[in-house]
This record gives C-alpha cells, structure tokens and sequence, in this order.
C-alpha cells in the first residue's frame, strides 16, 4: 500500500469528461483527476494520462472543454463511452450529441455543466500531464441535479487505455 493508502480510498471526487480539438481533429475521455487551483485568477488543472489518444490531441489544443455528467443512466452511458472506448478506434463524437463551443472545442450536450479553458499551462506529474486552464465559458442543465458521477460510480469501467 502506498504512503497515502488509507487516504486515497477514503475520496469520492467527481468524474469528468474532457474534450479537446486541435487541427480538426477532436477527442475525448473520462478523467478522474481535476481541481480548482486558483481563486484569482480562476483556475482549473485537469490530469490527462500519457497513454491516451486524448492526451496527444490535447498537447496541440489551445483550449480544453471540462464536463460533469449526471448521476443516471445517460451520465452513466457517457461515462462508458470516453472511458471504456478508445478514439483510437472509435468516433465517440458519433454517438454522441454535441456542439462546437469556444476555439472549436467539442461541448457535450448532455452533461450536467461544463466550460472550456483556455490551456495556459502544462505541468507533468509522472504519468499525467496537468493542463492548467484559464476559464473562457461555460454552461449547465438547468435545473441542476442534485449530485454529479463520482468516482465510485465508474470504478469497474475496463479502461480503453492503461493508466
């Protein structure tokens, strides 16, 4: 067990869903790694894992789309699509409802709220990399539910990348 082995279970934060665009080319995965890190400015860093397609596209993007998903059957279908399938192999914007939001980045339609980032940083952290995102817009359903999907609630999704 790790020297934060009793801490680390003990957390439950929120999935998101993160999609980026660069050079036409759009991609997208389930994350589990993300915070608010500044109050002012207003900042948000997102984890993206070296091994995903997401990543790559990630790395030339100029601006990130960060989204929750609901607690249901919908956010639940999300969830599965950008964290069990591979856009290596599959178009999960096919399946899925989306719109152009701002520098082109994919917004999901069906997420619970969301924004995009301008990416004003990149920090790495062993098998991740950090994108430091500087707010640029953002929505959300309206109402919103009362909860978002945890990490519990996609803990046996089979990954389409290894971490």
């Amino acid at each position: 067990m790790s020297g934060a082995g009793a801490f680390l279970p003990l957390l439950d934060p929120p999935v998101y869903v993160v999609t980026a665009e660069a050079r036409g080319t759009r991609a997208g995965c389930l994350v589990g790694f993300g915070s608010q890190c500044s109050i002012h400015p207003e900042r948000f860093a997102v984890w993206l894992s070296h091994g995903n397609r997401t990543h790559r596209v990630a790395s030339r993007a100029t601006a990130l789309a960060v989204h929750l998903l609901p607690p249901d059957d919908a956010g639940r279908a999300l969830a599965r699509l950008f964290g069990e399938q591979t856009g290596d192999d599959t178009d999960k914007f096919a399946r899925v409802s989306w719109r152009p939001g701002p520098a082109g980045v994919p917004v999901l339609t069906d997420a619970t709220a969301w924004f995009a980032g301008r990416v004003v940083g990149r920090v790495e952290g062993g098998d991740h990399t950090a994108f430091l995102l500087d707010p640029l817009a953002g929505g959300g359903a309206d109402p919103p539910p009362p909860a978002v999907l945890t990490l519990r609630d996609v803990a046996a999704l089979d990954a389409g990348h290894p971490a």
